[in-house]
């Protein structure tokens, strides 16, 4: 069945490829081709270019079957399986910003992104917990991926980077505000505070925090990352409490809603295909009114806009919802007899509006979103970071 479905739609896509009529795969068969449900669908509907509509119908030997001031339909039969298509009227298939690039064995196939589903079904609908479900078999198999990377050869990468825990310590110590940067301005009083740094990597953050009288915690996949930062911590004379987990894996014990911070920075919510568990755990490791800052690079600056020198170029689609393999961040300080052998790790690079609409539908209360400018002179004008606050209503 699997290998019959796969023939009828290569054939009928190549078809419409042929014929320059663009299209989208629906429901169930664009679950089905991005990995969301396991067994192929008995219909196989596509979205084709309205003006192009009546073409696809002759292409395939049918006529439409309802036609209105919005939307045009037909089906026909093709190999035992059912195809539908639809169109709707002034809409440009191309364009349409849910549309994803799907590759099956070396074709390029267009199908209606996943989140789409879930955006707009209801939470019981049996799709959006088949799309929820696979999402977090990904999501596992990501984070294993992650552990096996950050596992390699990382404290050696640190030392590479920020030299030995001594050193690093020294740095610190002299002035750990200079560490924290623009999160200064939204930090609340530290002394006392119960903060909580996820993904927090070589612990640099937390351990300027607990300089400034903070009791911190880290959160990190990778024991690599614990022992070059609890090193550090002791170099500092600091307590530093650090726990090997996977973010989303957390004991129940530790969610707790005692936490006054919880602080995540630079490069972390791209490991995360789909941000409503992490948003949940936030939530439940935050107190009534305590404060979520996180920090992230700019998807301007990130999905958008590539740079060299000067030249600024629009290479990328700020709405490409794909999940991409990237090497793990550290690779490049690795010695270079490891570097080939860096495992890669799914990515899913995430728009602002996304991820400010995450923050909000946990139930945190936002109350504050702040841009930073490229730094570089040659980068004016381009934004590199974002930070958003947000606090866990007292009641």
């Amino acid at each position: 069945m699997s290998t019959r479905w796969w023939s009828t739609l290569i054939g009928i896509v190549t078809a419409l490829e042929q014929a320059h009529i663009d299209y989208t795969l629906l429901e169930n068969a664009s679950l089905y081709v991005q990995g969301a449900l396991n067994t192929p669908p008995t219909q196989l509907a596509l979205a084709v270019q309205w003006d192009l509509f009546q073409r696809a119908c002759e292409l395939f030997a049918t006529m439409p079957e309802e036609r209105t001031e919005e939307v045009g339909r037909a089906s026909f039969l093709r190999e035992g399986l059912s195809i539908a298509f639809t169109c709707q009227y002034n809409t440009v298939v191309a364009t349409d910003p849910e549309r994803l690039r799907v590759e099956h064995d070396g074709q390029n196939l267009w199908a209606k992104a996943l989140d789409f589903y879930v955006r707009t079904l209801p939470a019981s609908n049996k799709n959006v917990q088949a799309i929820k479900a696979y999402w977090h078999t990904l999501q596992e198999q990501n984070n294993h991926l992650n552990a096996q990377a950050w596992n390699q050869e990382t404290y050696n990468a640190w030392l590479a980077r920020f030299g030995t825990p001594e050193e690093a310590a020294s740095r610190l110590h002299k002035n750990p505000r200079a560490r924290l940067g623009s999160h200064v301005p939204h930090l609340p009083e530290l002394q006392g505070r119960k903060i909580i740094n996820l993904l927090g990597s070589h612990g640099a953050k937390a351990i300027a925090l607990a300089l400034l009288g903070a009791n911190a915690t880290v959160v990190d996949i990778s024991s690599e990352n614990a022992a070059y930062a609890l090193d550090v911590a002791r170099a500092a004379g600091v307590d530093l409490r650090y726990i090997v987990s996977d973010v989303l894996s957390l004991p129940e014990s530790e969610l707790d809603a005692s936490y006054d911070l919880v602080l995540l920075e630079l490069g972390v919510l791209h490991y995360f295909v789909d941000l409503e568990p992490l948003m949940s755990t936030i939530t439940r490791l935050l107190r009534p009114g305590g404060l979520l800052l996180l920090q992230d690079f700019h998807p301007i600056s990130t999905k958008l806009i590539t740079s060299r020198g000067a030249r600024h170029k629009v290479s990328g689609n700020y709405f490409d919802k794909s999940i991409i393999t990237q090497t793990v961040a550290t690779s490049k300080h690795l010695n270079p007899a490891y570097q080939e052998h860096t495992p890669v790790v799914y990515q899913r690079q995430w728009t602002l509006g996304e991820i400010i609409t995450a923050i909000a539908t946990s139930g945190l209360i936002i109350a504050s979103l702040t841009e930073e400018p490229n730094p570089k002179l040659d980068d004016r004008g381009i934004p590199k970071l974002f930070t958003v606050t947000a606090h866990k209503s007292l009641h």
